[in-house]
């Protein structure tokens, strides 16, 4: 049955499947699945034989709804409508009603199947189409049957099917999806986008975005589309050349301490050139939208110009030391009633240490209420409190605050001078928009936020952070939480490339688009509200969206678009280069691209191993026909077995220094991370204490090890057990682990010989590795493990 349908589903498509935010162009209501408000229908409750109608109003019934998804999409008749929903998106200029359509398909009481649908509910367009099919065993062919150039195809004509009054709206986006790694298990699929355009210049936030896979089926498809929105002309606009020298001029390049990992250890601060990605406005040449945070809003000067005390030591303690700590501290309600604590100890893998914690609880009573709560963690090594929490119901809402904004931010500033005095000359407080909380325009302020950034030696420290909330009336502190991690920093700041070579190196990974932004306009009791100050009154649930009168307007702008990688990067600020946030290892914006491989019988394995950079390229070149090394095939081996991800070793604490097991193979060696965890996962022996990882590999060699990590090498030394008929196994002493891989037809025989003694070339490797990669999918049973 499930082939049945994926086969009704292959007349057009194929994508690897991305999760795309919402655009602002549209503040979705209902995106995938029905908001709480919405009306649900279960399929049962009105099913598909009309029975029962829906007690909705919708221009398109749900029976209508469904007849259409059927047809649209081809949905198969053993797939039931599980359950419907109407809701609502909110467009630019209305709102728009959607029903979302839920199909299944069981065996057994078992889902093996479902599909989703949304539709308009006014004209009957589809909006939203995603199908799942259980199939564990799925698994990754090359040379793929539909490539990306023709999944482009299959896409358009599906949207020419489904949307034909949008399919002369777009325009096919080349960049987006084309960098993705192809997975090593599951399906292969290409995700593939159709931007809309206006007035010959794109909106990128308005798009149809479809995912086909490698056998030619559609996956998903999404219409991404606002009707309503009103697009400027504008005639009197940069160049793309000015626009690209304004960007520069209003680039604000940033100092950061970042954590990437590390895989021999424990994580170390690295510093770094930070440039977030922001927008200027197409005609002015004003920057209007910003991907960061302005480095002008914090502060220009520490809250204390030297340390006002010693960073917290060694200390071990008791639930009520602990609890005295935190009094002494932080005010605690009179009301407060002592219900407990708990301790626990949690290994932090980053810094390669055991955290030991007390959170200790308090009840607010009023009589017999409980009206509040309020709450501690604290560090019972050092001494050090994390957070702290009060909060009390029943305040009274139409006060105004007795504290001042300038007086709250002394108290804030109080009190982390008091908790951190070690590190008061290295927070910096972030200013805030003083309108936000004038009493004169806001009808209820009950509580001041305030953060503060960690600089060292003029640089962020990216992973610390340092929040609290003062009362407006007691000027109590309601709220404090403080993440400095206890790193080793320079005593004076290294020398690192200037920000206009950090503009010029980020220039090259970003680049310049012209493209519309869909401003929000926010009214409230007749007055024009900024978008920050709308949402830190609704969050605070001062007002409601019901409150807000809102419309949007399209910005012509120009905007810095980052690169689609396949891996986290950031830029050195001290070497300058390109650097891996999963490894730490210096890496390229440019994947690596082998130019010897073209028409070779193994070019897509190798093309594999060498995106995966298990194998490396030298001047265009991998080198296919060169015997294989045992460090690169235990880099292979190792990054297979891990769906492609290095892997990550730990040492005991953060002052401790990673020890190597092998003598030839230390903790700087490019292969270290790969050979230590293929000796903890047991694929290979510590032997004499030398690994030779430039030595050569045979084939019974590579036999073995592909026998080891499928699990089953002790079986594999009953040799007897195997029907044994090569030419020259008496010439092995591998004869079982032979015999499983080439039963498994990840090896082959030559002549009727296994040839056990001749050395594997890159390609030979590299095939071997994506058959086993194959065969590992279709074993069900628990492996067993040497």
């Amino acid at each position: 049955m499930v082939m049945n349908h994926r086969k009704k589903l292959a007349v057009l498509a194929t994508a690897v499947m991305l999760t795309s935010s919402l655009p602002a162009a549209a503040f979705a209501e209902s995106a995938d699945k029905p908001a709480a408000s919405a009306v649900s229908v279960s399929g049962d409750a009105a099913g598909s034989d009309g029975s029962a109608v829906a007690p909705v109003n919708a221009k398109v019934t749900k029976e209508k709804a469904e007849s259409l998804a059927r047809q649209t999409v081809s949905v198969p008749k053993e797939y039931v409508l599980q359950g419907a929903s109407l809701s609502s998106d909110t467009l630019a200029g209305g709102k728009r009603s959607v029903w979302g359509l839920d199909f299944v398909y069981k065996v057994n009481g078992k889902n093996k199947g479902s599909i989703y649908v949304r539709l308009n509910a006014d004209t009957g367009q589809l909006l939203d189409y995603s199908t799942y099919i259980d199939n564990p065993s799925a698994k990754p062919t090359y040379p793929l049957k539909v490539e990306r150039e023709a999944a482009q195809k299959i896409a358009y004509s599906f949207l020419s099917e489904v949307a034909p009054t949008y399919k002369d709206q777009v325009k096919f986006n080349p960049e987006y999806g084309a960098q993705q790694l192809p997975p090593l298990t599951g399906e292969v699929r290409h995700t593939l986008r159709f931007d809309r355009v206006v007035n010959d210049i794109p909106y990128v936030d308005n798009y149809i975005e479809l995912d086909v896979d490698s056998e030619g089926h559609v996956l998903r498809y999404t219409l991404q589309w606002d009707d309503t929105i009103q697009f400027p002309k504008a005639d009197a606009k940069l160049t793309a050349d000015e626009a690209k020298k304004k960007l520069i001029e209003q680039a604000k390049p940033e100092l950061r301490y970042i954590i990437p990992n590390n895989p021999e250890g424990p994580s170390k601060p690295v510093l770094s050139y930070d440039m977030g990605a922001f927008a200027i406005d197409a005609v002015t040449g004003k920057e209007v939208q910003s991907g960061y945070i302005d480095p002008n809003q914090v502060s220009g000067t520490p809250i204390a110009d030297k340390p006002l005390g010693e960073a917290p030591g060694a200390v071990n303690l008791t639930e009520e030391q602990a609890k005295q700590a935190v009094l002494s501290a932080f005010s605690i309600p009179s009301n407060a009633v002592y219900a407990g604590a708990s301790y626990y100890e949690n290994t932090d893998d980053g810094a390669g240490a055991t955290v030991a914690s007390w959170r200790l609880e308090w009840e607010l009573k009023n009589g017999k209420d409980t009206v509040g709560s309020a709450s501690a963690l604290i560090n019972s090594r050092t001494g050090f409190i994390n957070s702290f929490y009060s909060y009390q119901n029943n305040q009274n809402a139409s006060a105004k605050p007795a504290l001042s904004y300038d007086q709250a931010e002394a108290k804030a500033i109080e009190t982390v001078k008091k908790q951190l005095p070690w590190a008061a000359d290295e927070l910096y407080i972030v200013k805030r928009d003083k309108s936000q909380y004038d009493p004169d325009k806001v009808s209820y302020i009950d509580t001041y936020y305030f953060s503060f950034v960690h600089k060292i030696n003029g640089a962020t420290a990216d992973y610390d952070n340092v929040n609290v909330s003062i009362d407006s009336n007691t000027g109590a502190v309601r709220s404090y939480d403080a993440s400095i991690h206890p790193y080793k920093y320079p005593e004076t700041a290294p020398k690192v490339i200037t920000p206009a070579q950090a503009i010029e190196k980020w220039m090259t990974y970003y680049r310049t688009e012209l493209t519309y932004y869909l401003t929000q306009n926010y009214v409230y009791q007749g007055q024009p509200i900024p978008v920050e100050k709308y949402k830190t009154l609704l969050a605070a649930g001062v007002i409601q969206t019901s409150d807000v009168e809102s419309n949007a307007n399209a910005q012509l702008i120009y905007r810095l678009v980052p690169r689609q990688l396949d891996e986290s990067i950031f830029l050195d600020a001290e070497s300058g280069s390109w650097r891996s946030r999963d490894t730490g290892e210096v890496t390229q914006l440019e994947k690596p691209k082998a130019t010897d491989i073209d028409g070779h019988w193994a070019q897509r394995q190798l093309e594999l191993m060498v995106a995966y950079k298990a194998l490396d390229v030298k001047d265009g070149k991998v080198r296919p026909n060169e015997i294989v090394t045992r460090g690169e095939l235990i880099k292979m081996l190792v990054l297979a077995m891990n769906s492609g991800r290095p892997p990550v070793l730990y040492a005991g604490s953060a002052d401790s220094t990673a020890s190597a097991s092998f003598a030839d193979v230390g903790t700087k060696n490019q292969y270290y991370a790969y050979v230590e965890s293929a000796l903890q996962q047991n694929l290979i022996d510590i032997g004499d204490g030398s690994f030779n990882p430039d030595g050569k590999v045979d084939r019974e060699e590579m036999a073995e090890l592909i026998v080891r990590a499928l699990g089953y090498n002790s079986l594999a030394n009953y040799d007897d057990l195997f029907n044994i008929s090569f030419k020259d196994a008496d010439k092995m002493e591998k004869k079982g682990q032979a015999a499983i891989v080439v039963g498994l037809k990840i090896m082959t025989l030559s002549g009727g010989n296994f040839q056990p003694a001749k050395q594997v070339s890159r390609a030979e490797a590299s095939v071997a590795f994506f058959r086993f990669l194959q065969t590992r999918a279709e074993l069900q049973e628990a492996p067993l493990r040497n």
